[in-house]
C-alpha cells in the first residue's frame, strides 16, 4: 500500500491475505466464536452484488452460503473483514454493513453480534438447513464523510471484503466463491477476475459480469474499478506468458489521452520489472488499474495480480513539469515480487481475523518504496534529475522529523495495528509510517554501500534477482500463493551479494534514536539548500487529493510551517522557528509585516530578514483571538537540493541507469 502522509510521501489506502499458517502475530486476537469445525467448506458460495445505484451511492449483495452437516443445530460464526491485506492492520468497517437479514428458506433467523468483537455475527442454524440466504447493503461513502469516496457517477471501486461475510474455520484459500457483479449500463470493468473462458469478462446486455469459481483468498486479492470511460494498453509484446495491461478509467474521456512517449514510459515499467528481478513474473497475468478523477478517492493498493491506483486527471498532462504521481504505479508493481510473492511470515495470516505481525514493513514497504522510485527513473516516467529533486526533498524531509530524536525508525511499523484515526498535530515529531520513505533512504544506503564496497560489480539488484526472483508457489487451483520469509533470510540473502555485518548495519538504522544521517554517503551527491525550489517542486501537489488542488506555500526547511493561500496553517513542525514563536496547525495567517499575507509576500519578508535588521511580524488569527507574533528566522528561504561532491563518482546515475 501506498499512503500519503506529508509533502514529502508523494513517492499513498490496503494488502492481501494467504493461506499458508503463520507464527503467533503480535497482538491478542479477538475472542473465538463458535462455529462448524471445517477445514475446508462443501461447496463455493454465490455472491451477487448489484452496483447499479449510482444515486445513494449503495451496494447491495445477496449471498448463499452451502452448509456442512456439522453445521445443522449449532450457531454458525459469520465474519466480516477486519484485517486488511495491504492496510497491514484493522481497517475493516463493519459500520458500513446495514440491513442484514439470515434466512434457512423462507425461515428468517435472529442473528448476534459477538460482544468481544463485533466483527463476527453468529446465527443458530435450524436441523435440516443445507444453505443459508444472507443479504445486505454496503453503504460506499458519500460527499461531506470524511472518507475516501469509491463510488461517483463516472467510476466505482470494488474491494470485495466489504461485500462479503465468510465462515469462520477454514483458511481462506479454503473457501470459494462464485462471484457476479450488476454494473450500471453502459459501463465496463477491470479487474483480475477471469471468466469462464479463462478471458476477461464485461457486462452482458442485463448488465451482470459473471466470472468464474474461486478461492475467497483470490477473489479478495481481485478488486475491481469500472466506468464508462476507459481504454486498455497492453504493456507486453503479444503472445506473453504472463501479460501485463494498463487499464485507465477516467471522469472523462479527454484524461484518457498519452503521447507514445508516456506509454512507452509504462511498458519499460515492465521491462525494467523483469530486469530487476531476473525475469521471473509471480503471477498468471497482471492489471494496473489506474482511475484518474477529481472526485474518486486517490489510492494505492497492491494485490498479487492486479493494483488499485487512483490519481487526478491530469497525470498525462504537464509530464515535463512535475513527477505527481508517477512513482505510484512502479512501487504497487514492485509489490507484486515484495508482499505478494515473497511475504513477511508474521504477515502471512490465514484469515482477516487473525492480527498481523508488521516487525518487517520496513523491509515490505520501505524497499518497495525505494524500488518504485528507482523504477520510475529506469522506465523513463521521471527524468535523472526529476529523480534527483524527488531524493532531495524525502531526504531533507526525513532529515528535519525531530521525532528521530526519541523515536525509532522500528517503532513506527506499529502505526497499522493502531488502526484508522491516529492524531497526528506534530506529526514530524509524533511519527507516523515512516517505514516508507526513511526506510527507503535505508535501502538506498545499502544499495550505495554494496556498490562501493564491490568496487561495481554489485549492487542490490543482485539481492532483488536472488531474493525475489524465485519460481511462484501455487495453490491447487493455479491460484498464487506467498513464499513467506524472514529477518534472518534477508540478511543472509544480502550476505551472499556483499559480505558486510548486514544486521548491525539495519539494527543501527532501525533502533537507534538521534543517528546523524548518512543516507547519501557513498552517492557522489549531498543534501543542498537553495533559496528558490526546483521547476519539479514548484509544480508538485498531493498525489490522491489529501490537498485538493491547491498545494500549500511549502516553508518546511526555514520557517518551519506550511500555509495555503487562504492562509490556513496546515502543518507546524515541532522545534521550528514558527513552532517556538507559538504558532500551531489550525491557524490562519492573515498578515505578514503589517500587510494582509500573500505568498509572495511572506517570501519576500523572509529574504529581507536575512541581515537581521528586518524582523518577521505574522498577524495570526486563533478560533476568536488574533495577536501578532515575531519569528526569530534570518536564514532566508531555503529548499533542499543535490549537488555533486567534487572526486567521487556518481553512483546515483548507476542506480537509476535503465538495464
Amino acid at each position: 500500500m501506498r499512503i500519503r502522509h506529508r509533502a514529502a510521501a508523494a513517492l499513498t489506502a490496503t494488502l492481501v491475505l494467504c493461506g499458508t499458517a503463520a507464527p503467533a502475530a503480535t497482538g491478542t486476537a479477538p475472542t473465538a466464536a463458535p462455529t462448524a469445525a471445517a477445514a475446508t467448506w462443501p461447496a463455493a458460495m454465490a455472491l451477487q452484488v448489484d452496483a447499479s445505484d449510482l444515486d445513494r451511492r449503495v451496494l447491495r449483495v445477496r449471498q448463499v452460503l452451502p452448509l456442512p452437516p456439522a453445521a445443522a443445530g449449532r450457531p454458525l460464526a459469520l465474519r466480516y473483514a477486519r484485517y486488511l491485506p495491504g492496510g497491514h492492520g484493522p481497517y475493516g468497517d463493519v459500520t458500513r454493513l446495514a440491513g442484514l437479514d439470515i434466512r434457512a428458506g423462507q425461515q428468517r433467523l435472529a442473528w448476534r453480534r459477538e460482544s468481544a468483537d463485533p466483527f463476527t455475527f453468529l446465527v443458530d442454524v435450524p436441523a435440516g438447513a443445507a444453505e443459508l440466504t444472507l443479504s445486505f447493503q454496503y453503504l460506499a461513502p458519500v460527499r461531506g464523510s470524511g472518507e475516501r469516496i469509491s463510488v461517483t457517477r463516472e467510476l466505482l471501486g470494488i474491494e470485495w471484503e466489504n461485500v462479503v461475510l465468510y465462515p469462520a474455520g477454514p483458511a481462506a484459500h479454503a473457501l470459494r466463491v462464485q462471484p457476479r457483479l450488476k454494473l450500471p449500463a453502459g459501463w465496463r470493468q477491470v479487474s483480475a477476475l477471469r471468466g469462464p473462458d479463462g478471458q476477461p469478462a464485461q457486462p452482458g446486455a442485463d448488465g451482470w459480469v459473471s466470472w468464474r469459481e474461486l478461492s475467497l483468498e483470490t477473489f479478495i486479492d481481485s478488486p475491481l474499478f469500472a466506468g464508462p470511460h476507459g481504454r486498455t494498453v497492453p504493456l507486453d509484446k503479444p503472445g506473453a506468458r504472463h501479460p501485463v495491461v494498463l487499464t485507465l478509467l477516467a471522469d472523462e474521456p479527454g484524461a484518457l489521452q498519452a503521447s507514445a512517449t508516456q506509454l512507452d514510459a509504462h511498458r519499460a515499467i515492465v521491462a525494467q520489472a523483469d530486469a530487476l528481478f531476473g525475469g521471473v513474473r509471480p503471477f498468471r497475468h497482471y492489471d494496473l488499474m489506474l482511475a484518474l478523477s477529481e472526485e474518486f478517492g486517490g489510492i494505492g493498493l497492491e494485490h498479487h495480480e492486479s493494483s488499485e491506483n487512483g490519481l487526478k486527471p491530469d497525470y498525462f498532462r504537464d509530464w515535463d513539469k512535475a513527477i505527481r504521481g508517477r512513482e505510484l504505479l512502479t512501487h504497487e508493481y514492485v509489490h507484486a515480487w515484495n508482499g505478494k510473492h515473497r511475504r513477511p511470515a508474521e504477515l502471512a495470516t490465514p484469515d482477516y481475523h487473525v492480527p498481523m505481525g508488521n516487525r518487517l514493513l520496513w523491509v515490505y514497504e520501505g524497499l518497495t518504496e525505494y524500488w518504485g522510485h528507482v523504477l520510475a527513473a529506469r522506465a523513463g516516467l521521471t527524468t535523472p534529475e526529476q529523480a534527483r529533486d524527488r531524493l532531495a526533498n524525502v531526504a531533507a524531509e526525513v532529515a528535519v522529523r525531530t521525532g528521530r530524536g526519541w523515536r525509532p525508525l522500528q517503532d513506527t511499523v506499529n502505526d497499522p495495528a493502531v488502526g484508522p484515526g491516529p492524531t497526528r498535530e506534530w506529526e514530524e515529531w509524533q511519527r507516523s509510517f515512516d517505514y516508507y520513505d526513511e526506510a527507503a533512504l535505508v535501502w538506498l544506503e545499502a544499495d550505495l554501500l554494496i556498490r562501493q564496497l564491490s568496487q561495481g560489480r554489485r549492487s542490490l539488484d543482485d539481492f532483488a534477482r536472488g531474493f525475489f526472483g524465485v519460481p511462484l508457489r501455487t495453490r491447487d487451483d493455479g491460484s498464487p500463493a506467498p513464499t513467506p520469509y524472514t529477518e534472518d533470510e534477508v540478511y543472509a540473502a544480502l550476505q551472499a551479494v556483499q559480505p558486510h555485518d548486514w544486521r548491525g548495519f539495519f539494527r543501527q538504522r532501525l533502533d537507534g534514536t538521534g543517528v546523524a544521517p548518512t543516507w547519501l554517503q557513498h552517492s557522489g551527491w549531498r543534501l543542498a539548500w537553495a533559496e528558490a525550489e526546483s521547476d519539479f517542486q514548484a509544480n508538485e501537489r498531493g498525489w490522491d487529493g489529501d490537498s485538493g488542488n491547491e498545494r500549500p506555500q511549502n516553508l518546511a526547511f526555514s520557517l518551519g510551517l506550511r500555509v495555503v493561500g487562504d492562509g490556513s496553517i496546515t502543518q507546524v513542525f515541532w522545534d521550528s522557528p514558527a513552532f517556538r514563536a507559538g504558532l500551531t496547525k489550525g491557524m490562519e495567517l492573515l498578515a505578514v509585516n503589517d500587510r494582509a499575507y500573500r505568498p509572495e509576500r511572506l517570501e519576500a519578508a523572509l529574504r529581507a530578514s536575512t541581515d537581521g535588521r528586518a524582523p518577521l511580524r505574522l498577524l495570526v488569527k486563533d478560533g476568536e483571538h488574533f495577536r501578532t507574533v515575531t519569528v526569530d528566522w534570518r536564514g532566508g528561504l531555503r529548499y533542499p537540493v543535490l549537488e555533486r561532491v567534487a572526486g567521487e563518482p556518481d553512483r546515483l546515475a548507476a542506480v537509476y541507469r535503465a538495464r
